[in-house]
C-alpha cells in the first residue's frame, strides 16, 4: 500500500542561484520554504570574491526572505585567476565561506571571471586543503574543440583526475552531474569526492530540448545528455550511497531572458523542488532512501549536524502554474503527485 504522507528532516539544498535584487526578492522565498540551509552560488555581477562581498549578499538574502522563514545561506566565494588564498581562508575561519566555488572561464551564466586553468589556482587550492574548506566544482571544460555533450567527461578526464591526485585531502563537491561517466567517477572515487543531483537531470533527456519546437525551458547548463545518462544519474540518486545529495541547480531567468534570440541557461525549479525530486524515488521504489539523499549525506559531507527539523510531503497533489512572478517553473503544466504541506 503506497503511503499517504512522507515525513523526514528538514533538507537542504547543496546549490542554488537566489540571484540578486528584484529577482532575490521573488524567489528566496521558494527554496526558504522547503530548506533549512543552501549553498549560494556566488556568479552575481560582479562575483562574490571576498569576505565583505560575501557578507554583504548574505544580509540582502535574509532582508528578501519572508517574515518568520528559518534559513540559513551558505556562502561562497567565487574563485578566478587571482583568487586571494589568504581572503578564502579567513572567510572560512571567520565562518562567512562555507565553501569555494570553480568555474572554468566562459562555461555558463557570469562564469566570464572564472578561472582559466586550474593551474593558476594551486596556491588557493592548498590553502583550502589546509584550511578544510570545500571545492565546489562546475565540471565542464570550455574547449571549443569539445562537443558540448562531452563536456563533463572531459573535464573528469583533464582536470578533475589530476585534481584529485594533487590535492587528496581536499573536499571536492563536483556539481550538478549529468552523465554516466560522472556518476561512476564519482562511485568509484575517494571519500573526499562527492556530487549533488538537479531534478531536472533525473527527469529529462536531450530530446526534451526539441520536443515540438526548440524548448528553452528546458535549456541548462550543463545541458541533458543522452537517456542512459539520465538513467546512470537517476541510479545513482536512489542508489543510497551517501557520496549523492541534493542540489537543485535552481536559476531563475525572467521569461523574456529565456524566450529570446540568445536564451539563458537556466531551470527554476525551486517552488516544487521537493515535489519534482520525490517522484522519481517513488517511481524507483525508493522512497526509504529519500531522506538520506535530501537531508544528511549533504550536511556530513560539509561537516554539518544535520537539521532537527521536519518536512511533511503528502500525496495529494499539486499543480505547477504557467509561471512563478516572471519565471516559468521547471514542471510547468503538470500535476505533481506529491505536496509540501503547509
Amino acid at each position: 500500500m503506497q503511503p499517504e504522507a512522507l515525513t523526514i528532516r528538514r533538507p537542504d539544498d547543496w546549490h542554488v542561484h537566489l540571484r540578486d535584487g528584484a529577482m532575490l526578492s521573488a524567489v528566496a522565498g521558494h527554496t526558504a520554504r522547503q530548506f533549512a540551509r543552501a549553498i549560494v552560488m556566488p556568479n552575481l555581477t560582479p562575483p562574490v570574491t571576498s569576505v565583505a562581498a560575501a557578507r554583504a549578499y548574505r544580509d540582502r538574502i535574509m532582508a528578501a526572505l519572508p517574515e518568520g522563514a528559518a534559513f540559513e545561506p551558505l556562502m561562497t566565494c567565487y574563485l578566478t585567476d587571482n583568487a586571494d588564498a589568504v581572503e578564502i581562508v579567513r572567510g572560512h575561519e571567520e565562518g562567512v565561506f562555507t565553501a569555494a566555488k570553480l568555474y572554468p572561464a566562459n562555461a555558463t551564466t557570469n562564469s566570464a571571471h572564472g578561472v582559466t586553468d586550474v593551474r593558476n589556482i594551486r596556491p588557493v587550492l592548498e590553502a583550502m586543503q589546509r584550511a578544510g574548506t570545500v571545492l565546489c566544482v562546475h565540471g565542464e571544460v570550455t574547449d571549443p574543440a569539445v562537443d558540448i555533450f562531452d563536456r563533463e567527461a572531459v573535464f573528469l578526464d583533464r582536470v578533475l583526475q589530476p585534481l584529485l591526485a594533487d590535492f587528496p585531502a581536499l573536499k571536492i563537491v563536483l556539481e550538478h552531474i549529468t552523465t554516466a561517466d560522472a556518476a561512476q567517477f564519482v562511485a568509484d572515487g575517494p571519500a573526499t569526492l562527492a556530487a549533488t543531483i538537479t531534478p531536472q537531470h533525473l527527469h529529462l533527456n536531450r530530446n526534451a530540448l526539441f520536443a515540438g519546437g526548440l524548448r528553452p525551458h528546458a535549456y541548462c547548463m550543463p545541458v541533458v545528455k543522452r537517456e542512459r545518462h539520465r538513467l546512470a544519474v537517476r541510479a545513482a540518486a536512489v542508489s543510497g550511497s551517501p557520496k549523492f545529495f541534493l542540489g537543485t541547480d535552481s536559476a531563475p531567468h525572467a521569461v523574456g531572458a529565456k524566450e529570446s534570440a540568445c536564451g539563458c541557461a537556466g531551470i527554476f525549479n525551486a517552488p516544487f523542488a521537493l515535489e519534482s525530486y520525490l517522484a522519481v524515488f517513488e517511481a524507483e521504489g525508493a522512497l526509504g532512501r529519500f531522506e538520506a539523499f535530501a537531508s544528511e549525506n549533504g550536511a556530513r559531507f560539509y561537516d554539518l549536524v544535520p537539521n532537527e527539523g521536519t518536512v511533511t510531503l503528502v500525496r495529494d497533489g499539486v499543480d505547477v502554474p504557467a509561471t512563478v512572478g516572471d519565471v516559468v517553473p521547471f514542471h510547468v503544466g503538470e500535476r505533481l503527485a506529491w505536496r509540501v504541506a503547509d
